[in-house]
């Protein structure tokens, strides 16, 4: 018995798909230059390095930019995200820069900049009990790349202030008050998030704990006792200190005290360049 074979064909492959026309690369005739054009409000997980060894897993909020020159039309901003994508999974001080590096040869910007702000967790032992318990500290990361490259790191603690004026004049106690300071430092070499921490709760009447005992709630409050500080003591004590510190090279403090007693808060701040020399005192006529 003879068959019939049916030939069947494939159906015939589609055209090649003209190319997408590069909107953002277009000419801009407005010939007005933007500073800071990108990606905004990120909320992306990125693991950094802990300064005891190991990582540290946390989500941090992003902003990322680049300068767009007059002539150019639009940024490509899926892009920064590419970029971020390569790098959120070890994420360090020192690897900011390097990253605007490749942001600003990827979208051929002249300049770059990185905002980031995270939770950062320290485990801290009571002291006197040693109980155990993670502490949180807002950190911030600023980067800057263009003819300077930039790096400023920030770190938000809590602690305890006392007030000495309160202490002098009462007969029974005195008011304290939880206070809060802020760092951000540009620096030489690695200084570690857990060692600027460090600095500056050493610079406060006591430090703040994730869990106390009895004996601990005495110890701590026995210490804001013996070291009663006013904001501004605060933040000249810590000014002392990052002075004494060489891998900081500039450093804006502040201290906010929510009073206790007040319907107001105190603050302190000062800022330093320790770079700049000492400008002679002009001499007198």
């Amino acid at each position: 018995m003879n068959t019939t074979m049916t030939k069947t064909t494939s159906p015939p492959l589609p055209l090649s798909p003209s190319p997408m026309p590069d909107v953002q690369g277009a000419a801009d005739a407005r010939n007005v230059a933007i500073n800071k054009v990108g990606v905004k409000g990120i909320r992306y997980p990125i693991t950094l390095k802990q300064a005891g060894g190991g990582d540290q897993h946390t989500i941090a909020t992003i902003n990322l930019y680049v300068s767009l020159p007059k002539h150019k039309k639009g940024t490509h901003m899926s892009r920064l995200l590419e970029i971020l994508n390569k790098h959120h999974r070890a994420m360090t001080s020192a690897m900011i820069v390097p990253l605007l590096r490749e942001v600003r040869a990827k979208l051929d910007a002249a300049d770059a900049h990185i905002e980031m702000e995270f939770p950062y967790f320290i485990e801290k032992a009571a002291p006197v009990t040693g109980a155990k318990g993670l502490m949180d500290y807002v950190c911030t990361f600023e980067g800057t790349s263009n003819s300077v490259d930039d790096f400023i790191m920030g770190v938000r603690a809590p602690a305890t202030s006392l007030c000495p004026c309160s202490k002098d004049i009462s007969e029974r106690g005195a008011h304290n008050q939880r206070c809060a300071i802020t760092a951000r430092v540009r620096t030489k070499g690695m200084l570690w998030i857990e060692e600027l921490v460090k600095i500056m709760e050493s610079a406060a009447s006591a430090p703040v704990y994730a869990v106390l005992k009895r004996p601990d709630e005495k110890y701590v409050t026995e210490q804001a006792f013996d070291n009663p500080k006013f904001v501004e003591d605060i933040i000249r004590d810590l000014a002392v200190a990052l002075n004494k510190e060489d891998r900081v090279l500039w450093y804006s403090i502040e201290s906010e005290n929510f009073e206790s007693i007040h319907n107001h808060n105190a603050y302190a701040m000062i800022e330093h360049d320790k770079r700049e020399m000492q400008k002679p005192e002009a001499s007198s006529q």
